[in-house]
C-alpha cells in the first residue's frame, strides 16, 4: 500500500506560477513512476507529467515548456512545478504512482484554479 499527499493547489491569474506537492509513504521502495493528472468536470482524467525511477520524464502537449516535473527520490516526494498558467490549466490535479507489478495509486486531488 502507498499512500499520497498532495498540496500546492490554490487560485491563481493567468500567467503566474503554482508548484504541486505530492508526499508518498508505505511501501515507497516499489514506486516505478510518479506523475501528474487533471480533471474537469464531465471529462476523463488526462496525463499533465510522469517522472520515472531513473528520471525519464513525459509530458503532456500542452504541459511542455511550462511544467516541470521533479522528484527527491529520498523524501518520496514529486513535485509539479507550473508556470505561465492559462485559464484552461484549471482542473483537480491528481498524484499517481505506479508500482513496479504495475499497480498504482491515487492521492484525494488538488483543486487549481486560474483566473483570467
Amino acid at each position: 500500500q502507498v499512500q499520497l499527499v498532495e498540496s500546492g493547489g490554490g487560485t491563481v491569474q493567468a500567467g503566474g506560477s503554482l508548484e504541486l506537492s505530492c508526499v508518498a509513504s508505505g511501501r515507497t521502495f516499489a514506486v516505478y513512476v510518479m506523475g501528474w493528472y487533471r480533471q474537469i468536470p464531465g471529462q476523463q482524467r488526462e496525463l499533465v507529467a510522469t517522472i520515472s525511477r531513473d528520471d525519464r520524464t513525459i509530458y503532456s502537449d500542452s504541459a511542455k515548456d511550462r511544467f516541470t516535473i521533479s522528484r527527491d527520490g529520498p523524501k518520496s516526494t514529486v513535485y509539479l512545478q507550473m508556470n505561465s498558467l492559462k485559464p484552461e490549466d484549471t482542473g483537480v490535479y491528481y498524484c499517481n504512482v505506479v508500482m513496479f507489478g504495475a499497480k498504482d495509486y491515487w492521492g484525494q486531488g488538488t483543486q487549481v484554479t486560474v483566473s483570467s
